[in-house]
């Protein structure tokens, strides 16, 4: 009976054990799909947006500190990945990113999130005119 217990409990921590190393692997197949997905590069391009609203003699402190925060950021994105999306997933997304098209939307994402940034200010007029209208 006492091997029996001692064998149960063996294989509880070495189940454990696998288990985490299972997500280690799938936490950083996330953390690489992040990244190729051009993350940094929509973060860059918001930090350039904030950075404008920043008193020039403050910037310097606030990049150093902006980029401190950065993987805490990535860190929280990747457990939000790690609900919602399933290993399969997230290993057809690493595919995706691997190939040429998806090379090319990781290296454009601070292109296209700056563009985007400044088309939605020439329609937050408009967008917040609608809120307004039915806000009444």
């Amino acid at each position: 009976m006492k091997k029996l217990i001692v064998t149960f409990a063996f294989l509880l921590v070495a189940q454990f054990g696998f288990s985490q190393a299972v997500d280690e692997v799938f936490q950083k197949d996330v953390m690489k799909v992040i990244e190729r997905s051009g993350a940094a590069g929509q973060m860059t391009s918001a930090k350039k947006q904030i950075l404008k609203m920043i008193p020039e003699e403050k910037q310097a402190a606030f990049l150093t500190e902006f980029d401190t925060l950065l993987p805490k950021v990535y860190e929280a994105t990747a457990k939000v990945y790690m609900e919602e999306y399933t290993k399969d997933d997230i290993k057809a997304m690493l595919a995706f990113y691997d190939s040429p098209a998806g090379k090319k939307m990781g290296e454009k994402a601070e292109v296209i999130a700056s563009k985007s940034q400044d088309a939605m200010k020439d329609l937050q007029g408009d967008i917040q005119a609608l809120v307004m209208k039915y806000m009444q």
